[in-house]
């Protein structure tokens, strides 16, 4: 979609290497600021596309683990890839690693009693957050749904991933998921631990012990991140700082992957109010392979005032998008568990790592790009005359919107 912007889906940005660090420079300090949270240099970040590239680099790293495994996820379910994963922290705690399993108790409650057994008897130590039998209602509406892998302090994995086979192949075929995953080494890590001690602080007696060696982190790459933790609390969060400050920071061009898109009317506005100042909004959204109609339902009530104001939204086809990523203007992007509704930014813990740099953002969009080329867009004249159950079906969510 081209207009008088100049720009278009797929259109490569090109920034002078001064005009890059000055984007850099300026939205580092607005969220450092803005946030409280200093971002860290040094980093070096691998994006893992699909479960292909994001299920053997985890499992690698926790077969080398000498020290300490620390897991957590919300989605644990079942399947070869469950058995696996439970196989190696199993291994290594009987080997005399120290590994903690976290895992949410809304979320992993389809994981295999067997599997449980089995790392319990090997010494793995598993906590869970916030069961639902043992909470009251008010609690039970706020999940963890971070997801992090921390081996040796040293190495880190965070994204969109959860343990289970739907997140298995390449995305080839709709039993196979799209998402993306991102391994951390430098300074970061010590954030991306922090988010799992917060919530393993509240599940368990025991913070730490002596197989924590606290050393210090190299500085193996490049980028500067900033670590960002969703709290799931009342009011006004970090991750909703942290999304209305790079969309308001964006100046040619906002990219949004994101699995469950149902933003309040705030967001939306903002979104839009981006686009009409000039800035190329793009949106890749799930299509017809999702597990949660309910949300995209409540998101497809914004696409009118959406691409009214001249938003590019496309619905992936091939199969079930899963990922959460923002890019801005070619020099940063979001990449963590967060998506762009009100269970992310509102009721869930959640982690984001804001990264500042352009290498790395390039090759998030090179996927978004190949995710658009498998996508079909909204048009607008055909998106107003939807059919009547299309609308009655976006009607009915509105009540439970703020829960999705």
């Amino acid at each position: 979609m081209s207009d008088e912007r100049g720009e278009s889906a797929g259109t490569a940005l090109v920034l002078g290497p001064n005009e890059a660090d000055q984007r850099k420079q300026r939205l580092r300090r607005r969220l450092e600021r803005l946030l409280g949270i200093a971002a860290t240099e040094g980093n070096e970040l691998v994006p893992l596309r699909n479960g292909d590239a994001i299920f053997p680099a985890m499992l690698k790293a926790i077969r080398s683990a000498e020290h300490t495994v620390d897991m957590m996820t919300f989605v644990y379910w079942r399947g070869d890839i469950a058995s696996e994963f439970a196989e190696a922290l199993a291994e290594r705690a009987r080997a005399g690693v120290r590994v903690r399993l976290l895992l949410d108790g809304f979320g992993a409650k389809e994981i295999e009693p067997t599997l449980l057994d089995a790392m319990d008897a090997a010494g793995v130590v598993v906590a869970w957050f916030r069961k639902p039998t043992r909470l009251s209602p008010l609690k039970q509406n706020h999940r963890c749904h971070r997801k992090a892998l921390i081996v040796d302090e040293q190495t880190a994995f965070t994204g969109g991933v959860g343990i289970a086979e739907e997140w298995r192949g390449n995305a080839s075929s709709p039993d196979e998921w799209r998402d993306t995953h991102v391994q951390v080494r430098g300074p970061a890590v010590d954030g991306i631990a922090a988010a799992f001690a917060q919530n393993w602080a509240e599940c368990h007696d025991e913070l730490y012990d002596d197989r924590d060696r606290f050393t210090a982190q190299p500085q193996p790459g490049s980028s500067a991140v900033q670590v960002v933790r969703g709290s799931a609390s009342f009011g006004w969060q970090d991750m909703q700082t942290l999304i209305r400050v790079v969309l308001s920071s964006a100046e040619k061009r906002f990219r949004l992957s994101t699995a469950y898109f149902a933003p309040d009317a705030y967001f939306a506005d903002l979104l839009a109010a981006t686009a009409r100042r000039g800035v190329a909004v793009e949106i890749v959204l799930p299509g017809p392979y999702t597990d949660q109609r309910a949300c995209q339902l409540a998101g497809q009530q914004f696409y009118q005032q959406l691409v009214d104001a001249g938003v590019d939204i496309r619905q992936y086809q091939p199969t079930m998008l899963h990922t959460k990523i923002i890019t801005v203007d070619g020099v940063a992007s979001l990449i963590g568990s967060t998506n762009f509704n009100r269970r992310s930014m509102e009721h869930d813990e959640e982690i984001m790592l804001a990264v500042l740099d352009e290498r790395f953002t390039a090759e998030l969009d090179r996927d978004f790009e190949a995710d658009q080329q498998r996508s079909e867009a909204i048009d607008p004249l055909r998106w107003r005359r939807r059919p009547m159950t299309q609308r009655l079906g976006e009607l009915a969510v509105t009540p439970i919107r703020r829960f999705l």
